[in-house]
């Protein structure tokens, strides 16, 4: 079987600064970050897209324990995008200890960061989330 948009593709989108995604063509959903079926009906139909990459915070937490090689503290915001696909990333340019409860409902532009891998010692980007 072959994807519309492999892992590799979506990292590579990501060092460019595109969001890759899926458009199904059964149901009209967008799936963000990209899956083997459509994350709304299950169907195969899918092309590949590029996400708008705007959305609102529906609800975070401030990491203070992370794992091995993780800076913390940080927040992490789980953000509804514009096209209905929920992803979590890390919410840049707020300190952690000024995270409150007005972050919900924040318009934020999605972006992405290296992040090395402390297993593989690989770069991988990781989605974040920039207040507008």
């Amino acid at each position: 079987m072959e994807y519309p948009l492999t892992i590799a593709q979506y990292q590579q989108g990501l060092s460019e600064g595109k969001f890759l995604g899926l458009h199904c063509e059964s149901c009209g959903a967008y799936t963000f970050p990209p899956q083997g079926v459509c994350r709304s009906c299950g169907g195969l139909k899918l092309i590949q897209t590029e996400i708008k990459g705007e959305g609102t915070i529906c609800t975070f937490t401030v990491i203070r324990v992370a794992a091995e090689g993780i800076q913390a503290p940080y927040i992490l915001a789980m953000v509804e995008l514009v096209q209905g696909s929920w992803v979590i990333g890390r919410v840049l340019g707020l300190e952690a200890d000024q995270a409150t409860i007005d972050l919900i409902g924040k318009k934020v532009r999605l972006g992405a960061q290296p992040l090395k891998d402390p297993v593989s010692n690989v770069d991988q980007y990781i989605l974040t989330f920039n207040l507008v």
